[in-house]
C-alpha cells in the first residue's frame, strides 16, 4: 500500500498528550509541510502561528475555553503542550478551503512524525 494512503487511513484525533514539548525541528517539518497544501486560486492564504511558549499557550487556552463556551478551568487542547494555529485571509474567497486544506496536512503531517494532533476550533 502506498505510505501516504496508509498514513491517511491510520490517523486519528489524540486528545491525551504528553507534557514535554514537541523539539523545534518536528513543529519545524510540520508547518513546512502544511504549507504545501492546495489552497484557491494560488493565494496561499493561510498563516500558521506556533504557540510553544507555556504561558502563551495557556493565555490562548483560557481564551478558547472562553469562547467556546467551557468552563475556565477547561483546557480546550486538552493538555498538549505546542499549539498549531491556523489563521487565513477573509479577503481571499477560498479562506475557509485554504485554512482547512492547511490543517488537513498539519494532523497527517504529525502523524507521519509520531506526533499527536487534533483538530480544535
Amino acid at each position: 500500500m502506498n505510505d501516504v494512503i496508509k498514513a491517511m487511513e491510520e490517523r486519528r484525533s489524540i486528545r491525551k498528550y504528553q507534557t514535554k514539548q514537541v523539539p523545534q525541528e518536528i513543529i519545524e517539518q510540520i508547518v513546512e509541510a502544511a504549507t504545501y497544501a492546495a489552497s484557491g486560486m494560488g493565494k496561499q492564504s493561510a498563516l500558521i502561528i506556533a504557540v510553544t511558549d507555556p504561558a502563551l499557550r495557556s493565555r490562548l487556552a483560557k481564551m478558547n475555553a472562553e469562547v467556546g463556551g467551557w468552563k475556565p478551568d477547561f483546557d480546550p487542547f486538552y493538555g498538549a503542550p505546542d499549539v498549531l494555529v491556523v489563521l487565513a485571509d477573509k479577503k481571499v474567497p477560498t479562506y475557509v478551503y485554504d485554512g482547512s486544506l492547511v490543517m488537513g496536512n498539519l494532523m497527517l503531517a504529525a502523524h507521519t512524525l509520531g506526533i499527536g494532533s487534533c483538530w480544535i476550533h
